[in-house]
């Protein structure tokens, strides 16, 4: 392909992009199509010859269309939010045509520095501490990870090489196998199945820890499990504390797990991928502060806060490390450091091969850097508050109907509702109004009580749209009931 048939297939694409997003509406949420529908639609092998580019485009329709489930469009509750925007679409494009493996510093040092430097104004936007910040001259700093499943096991593993160092100090006998096995993690039963995987994947076991009545761990159930596995001879090394539960977006009480912690050297993981956004803004960020008053009371948590950046940046999450002991763990962890990747600038800065799983890495800071600047803190602030009074303003939508009733507190952009009525019922109903094809949501279930969770994903989605999802709420509730009624 020429650099001009480039630039007129670029530019068609990026026609056809905004067209798609700006008309997502007309589309239906979730297809309609079966398991295997896309083989009979090309062919049984790539072709010799080049296909024509206007055959390409018209494919995206007949072939990649009628199976995408329109995750952007503004009828789309499942789940939490993606993050999408025309900003970090442009810096995809950008990072593309870089096409960087940025392993190390040298490999591309503007793919580390961006990195180093965004983290920082993330870590500002927030209101961390200075000591969690590289511009510090500290321990601090960040680093982008693909998924919340990568950043999860990456703290668990670097969690696992901190507690067999200090045995091994401490009882230099015992061998790593003999270490691993006694090793044991919290977390709670509402966190998400990421943390369950971790411990399968690192090799730990984890315990499932009961909630209290409002599904928040709490810090005496931390340490009486602390305690009875202590007394067991095991190693209590790991806890993992949720600001926002996938299931009901609960806040597990970090001003009790803290201090527990502390007290048991345990390392204290924050899993805060969809919440956290909302502590750029000054009226949400009052728990991820109880978290700086233990740091600021001289306490020796070490651990990570994990977070998924504003949401209009897409699928990106980001590990900040406390300052107490800095990043060594992780680099120790993952350190291969073979003499073809070594380079003369090796300490100066940082090289993320050594704080994730993957060796290879995108430059995924110019996502970070373009909707920053294109966006301003302000704008993104205004973008987080606006979800969340859509949020409150489909709980009031749902409390106004005496047939329905809200499970959960409604704290960010996530409201959980049911029927008045049996699981099963919520079951048929959930099926039906999927079913229909204008919005999409999904279930969860919490001490048995199956509910619906409708989260406000998209950039796009306005009170109309909200107004429209409670339609198609309400009309399906008065289908089924109108049907149970007659059977």
């Amino acid at each position: 392909m020429e650099a001009n048939q480039f630039k007129a297939f670029g530019k068609e694409m990026i026609d056809y992009v905004a067209g798609y997003l700006e008309n997502i509406r007309d589309r239906r949420v979730v297809p309609t199509v079966e398991p295997g529908y896309l083989r009979p639609l090309i062919p049984e092998k790539a072709p010799e010859k080049p296909d024509k580019w206007e055959d390409v485009m018209a494919d995206i329709e007949r072939v990649i269309m009628p199976g995408v489930t329109h995750w952007h469009s503004p009828r789309f509750h499942a789940y939490f939010p993606t993050g999408n925007s025309y900003p970090a679409i442009v810096a995809d494009i950008l990072s593309g045509a870089i096409a960087c493996i940025g392993f190390t510093w040298i490999a591309s040092p503007a793919c580390t520095e961006l990195e180093v430097v965004m983290l920082d104004w993330l870590g500002k936007m927030l209101g961390l501490p200075e000591e969690f910040l590289a511009c510090s001259g500290g321990k601090g700093g960040g680093v982008i990870q693909g998924t919340a499943s990568e950043a999860t096991l990456v703290a668990l593993l670097g969690a696992k090489a901190r507690a067999i160092a200090r045995v091994k100090k401490e009882q230099p006998e015992m061998s790593d196998a003999d270490i691993v096995s006694k090793l044991v993690g919290y977390t709670s039963s509402q966190s998400h199945s990421s943390v369950e995987r971790a411990g399968l994947l690192g090799g730990v076991k984890l315990r499932s820890l009961l909630p209290d009545e409002t599904n928040r761990l709490r810090g005496e159930t931390l340490e009486n499990a602390i305690k009875e596995d202590l007394d067991a001879g095991l190693i209590p090394f790991y806890a993992v504390n949720t600001l926002g539960t996938t299931s009901s977006c609960t806040f597990d009480r970090l001003d009790e797990l803290g201090p527990v912690c502390n007290e048991y050297n345990v390392w204290l993981h924050i899993d805060a991928a969809y919440a956290g956004s909302a502590f750029i803004c000054p009226e949400y960020s009052v728990t991820i502060n109880d978290f700086f008053q233990i740091f600021d009371e001289g306490h020796r948590t070490s651990g990570l806060l994990q977070l998924q950046p504003p949401q209009m940046v897409a699928g990106e999450l980001r590990l900040f490390r406390h300052v107490a002991e800095g990043p060594s763990w992780l680099v120790n962890a993952f350190n291969v450091d073979p003499l073809y990747l070594k380079h003369e600038q090796q300490g100066s800065a940082p090289d993320y091969r050594h704080w994730q799983i993957p060796l290879g890495r995108r430059f995924r800071a110019l996502k970070l850097w373009f909707v920053l600047r294109l966006f301003g803190v302000e704008n993104l602030q205004a973008h987080i508050r606006k979800q969340i009074e859509l949020a409150h303003y489909f709980e009031s939508l749902v409390r106004s109907d005496d047939r329905f009733e809200i499970t959960e507190e409604v704290i960010m952009g996530l409201v959980c509702f049911r029927l008045r009525g049996s699981n099963e019922t919520n079951e048929a109903f959930l099926k039906r109004l999927n079913g229909r094809g204008a919005i999409h949501l999904v279930p969860s279930k919490i001490r048995d009580v199956y509910f619906l969770r409708l989260a406000v994903c998209s950039r796009m989605t306005e009170k109309s749209d909200i107004d429209i999802s409670w339609k198609e709420v309400k009309e399906t509730a008065d289908e089924l009931l109108a049907k149970n009624h007659c059977g």
